[in-house]
Order: C-alpha cells, then structure tokens, then sequence
C-alpha cells in the first residue's frame, strides 16, 4: 500500500472507533433506533451535498437500486440495529472487540458461499483461534461469572455476521461502476427509507425529550465523521488498495474505541475480554497472512 492509503486507513479506523464512543454518549438521551435514523438520515443528507456540489449524477437505474437496498439491509440496517442495541448494555470497547470477529465470519460465508474464495489453511486457522477468542469473551458471562448480559453479546456477533454477508453482497456493486460517494448515499438513502416507518412505529420520537447538548454532538460526529466521510474512506480505500489491505483497519478499530471509552467514559475491560481481544486478533493476524509469509520469507536461505 502507498503511505496514502496507510494514512486513510489510520484515519477510518479513528472514525470507526469513534463510533462506539459516540454511540455510547447518545444512547444517554435517545433510544436505539432513533439514533440510527439519526446517524443514516444526516449522513444522508450530508453526501447528497456532496454529490450535487461535485456534479455527479443520482442514478436511479433498477439493477442499482436492487444492489444498494441489499446493501443497505445487511451493511446498514441490520448490524447498526443489532449494535447500538447491544450498547445499551455493554462498553464501547467491548463492543468494538466483537465487532472485530466481523473478518473471521466473512471467511466462513465466503467458503461457503463462493468458488473462487475458498478458506485456506492459515484462513481456517485464524477462524479457529478468532472463535476460540469469542468463547473467552462469552463464556464468563454465560456462566454467570460477570455481569455482562449474553443477549448482547449476542446481538454484536450477529451484526459481524451481517457484515460477513454484506460483503459477500457488496461483490455485485463493482461492475456497477460506481462512485465511493454515490455508493455510500444510496445505500444509507434506502436504509434512511426503511428505518423510518419503523422508528415511528416502536419508539415515536415526537415523545422523546430534546436531548442534551452531548448526545447532539456525538450524533452529528456519528452521522458526519463516522458514518458519511467514513464511508467514502471505506469505499476509496477499496478501490485503490483492495479488500485484503483494507481489513487491516479490523485491527486498529478496537485501539480507538477502548481507548476513548477507558479515557472518556471511565469503561474498564474484564481481563477475560483483553485475553479474547488477543485470541481474535492472532487470528485476524493468521486469516491476513502477511505477517506468516514475512516470517518464513526471512528463514528462507539467501
């Protein structure tokens, strides 16, 4: 990768692990749907901007519409829900670790899935121990050990598994032939269309208090920083350096969130959540490959 693509990569990983502390801050004063109505409704907003003051067209042709609502169910709707709902019990470097199982679920949906991404020795391996690291996670509290609700843990699992599957999805938007910007607006438009009615069904935010001044800067930092030019890093990392570079952030996500929750938000991780951070990230590490290759290359006589 150029040192471009490395510093847009530290800054999305510093966006992307904002987003548990952010969440976390507005989970104060709103329920979890509205806020992410909030998050993809702004960000909406802010790249349609974007798209008109750079004079790109708004394509509304029915094979683009029928990719990005896909898109928008399993890369927007589903984990968003799933997560911020699991924040209402859980830390927001805990969160974020979960989330980091998001490669390992992706390497099992594309074996199982595709024929040209078939899981290699190392990638299984790094699934094993990346799973194994989840059962620490788990374990404890299913046990009862600590007072961490399994309903929530759960819930993060489930949206690293949508993630797996909104990559697997995302795979038809390349021959589309699509802007990063006109990508990330379509699929938070349609997410913005299908979140509404259901917002105003369970939580009727009419009847909610206006909230106070921290929880609306952390939904204008979730919905400008993390979510629209978040986005369009994402998308822009993709194209230029491809999707195996670009699960490197995977790693540098939970740094943030942990980071900003323990200094922010005083949040402190159970050891056995360090111990299963560490199981997933030897396996990222394994799934990744290029810190094995690097080792054997250098043992390999001149």
């Amino acid at each position: 990768m150029s040192a471009r693509d490395w510093g847009l990569l530290l800054l999305l990983s510093l966006l992307w692990g904002g987003t548990f502390f952010f969440v976390r801050v507005a989970l104060d004063d709103l329920p979890p749907l509205t806020l992410v109505l909030l998050r993809v409704l702004i960000a909406s907003i802010a790249l349609l901007l974007v798209l008109k003051a750079t004079g790109q067209a708004l394509l509304f042709r029915r094979d683009i519409a029928a990719v990005m609502l896909g898109m928008a169910i399993v890369n927007n709707l589903i984990p968003f829900t799933l997560i911020f709902w699991a924040q209402t019990a859980l830390p927001a470097g805990l969160t974020a670790i979960l989330n980091a199982t998001t490669p390992l679920f992706t390497v099992v949906v594309m074996h199982l899935c595709t024929t040209d991404e078939k899981a290699t020795a190392n990638k299984l391996a790094g699934v094993l121990l990346g799973f194994l690291g989840v059962v620490v996670l788990i374990g404890p509290a299913a046990a009862g050990a600590l007072d961490t609700p399994v309903w929530a843990l759960l819930a993060c699992l489930g949206a690293a598994l949508s993630y797996a599957f909104s990559a697997l999805w995302g795979r038809r938007i390349k021959p589309l032939g699509l802007s990063p910007v006109f990508t990330a607006w379509a699929q938070l438009t349609w997410t913005t269309l299908l979140m509404a009615p259901l917002v105003m069904t369970t939580e009727h935010p009419w009847t909610l208090a206006m909230p106070g001044k921290a929880a609306i800067a952390a939904v204008l930092a979730l919905a400008f920083l993390s979510t629209a030019l978040g986005y369009i890093l994402f998308f822009r990392i993709l194209a230029s350096a491809g999707p195996t570079n670009l699960m490197l952030v995977t790693f540098l996500i939970p740094v943030t969130a942990i980071f900003l929750g323990s200094v922010f938000l005083g949040e402190r991780l159970a050891w056995t959540h360090i111990a299963g951070m560490v199981l997933i990230g030897i396996g990222l590490a394994a799934i990744d490959g290029r810190i094995w290759k690097r080792l054997t290359a250098e043992r390999r006589p001149a």
